[in-house]
């Protein structure tokens, strides 16, 4: 397991049409870090402005395309602050023998046309066991600064591999008081997301050729939240819409202001 020391070493920034992106190393956990920039009114009307995690997806990094557009619009549509960090094997993290074993595993799988749900969600499961303790020490380490603080809220929102390491760690850290999900199996996942409680936004495919819908609705079921809500478009596993993200923007919008 990789020791995260608790303390933020920024290592870059840009300013770009009003966010303020600064690249951050806890550890040997490489993340990035969204903000309004300075100057800016956040509409949020807060001195410190609620804190949102990204968790990526597999094969993805913390700075994907999807991190940084999903981070954009929390940060501009909310004034609020947005965290994503590379998970284990991921970004600029290396790769050990064993993540490259796994991934020579799925690859074979999915070139035979074989169900590849079985390798991801042990991979996941072994991925998570180490992200979930980085990710707190992160958060952390985030929350010692004085532009974020300890007493604000934070949110998680993740899909695919993010969903994997996003439950339990939202069933781990009462820090973290709403929370997306989306696109993952229930194995392994169905016990944790019992214990979650938090208000919960969930995104299914309808069409999604690797989770069967009766698992995807089946992890969604599982959450024990009085307040959680199913979003289900048509499509693949890779057709999300984007409009999903403007509705998560929403959702944290109500439940972290």
């Amino acid at each position: 397991m990789t020791s995260v020391q608790n303390s933020v070493c920024f290592t870059a920034e840009a300013t770009s049409d009003g966010v303020l992106e600064r690249d951050f190393t806890v550890g040997e956990v490489t993340g990035a870090l969204w903000s309004p920039a300075p100057g800016s009114d956040g509409p949020t009307g807060l001195d410190r402005a609620p804190l949102v995690l990204l968790g990526h997806g597999g094969g993805n990094h913390r700075k994907h395309p999807a991190m940084t557009g999903r981070a954009h619009l929390l940060v501009k549509g909310c004034g609020f602050h947005v965290a994503a960090v590379d998970a284990p094997g991921h970004g600029g993290r290396p790769l050990t023998e064993h993540d490259k074993q796994e991934i020579a595993v799925m690859q074979a799988a999915m070139a035979a046309g074989e169900p590849v749900g079985p390798i991801v969600v042990r991979y996941n499961a072994y991925l998570a066991e180490q992200a979930v303790p980085e990710w707190q020490a992160v958060l952390d380490a985030l929350q010692e600064l004085p532009e974020i603080g300890t007493e604000g809220p934070v949110g998680y929102f993740g899909l695919n591999m993010g969903t994997a390491i996003g439950v339990p760690l939202a069933a781990a850290e009462p820090r973290i008081t709403a929370a997306v999900f989306g696109l993952h199996w229930p194995d392994r996942l169905a016990t944790l997301a019992k214990e979650i409680t938090v208000p919960v936004e969930f995104m299914l495919q309808w069409d999604d050729e690797h989770i069967p819908r009766e698992e995807g609705l089946a992890l969604f079921d599982a959450f024990a939240s009085k307040e959680k809500t199913l979003h289900v478009n048509a499509g693949r596993h890779k057709e999300l819409p984007r409009f999903e993200s403007d509705s998560a923007v929403r959702f944290f919008a109500r439940h972290l202001v």
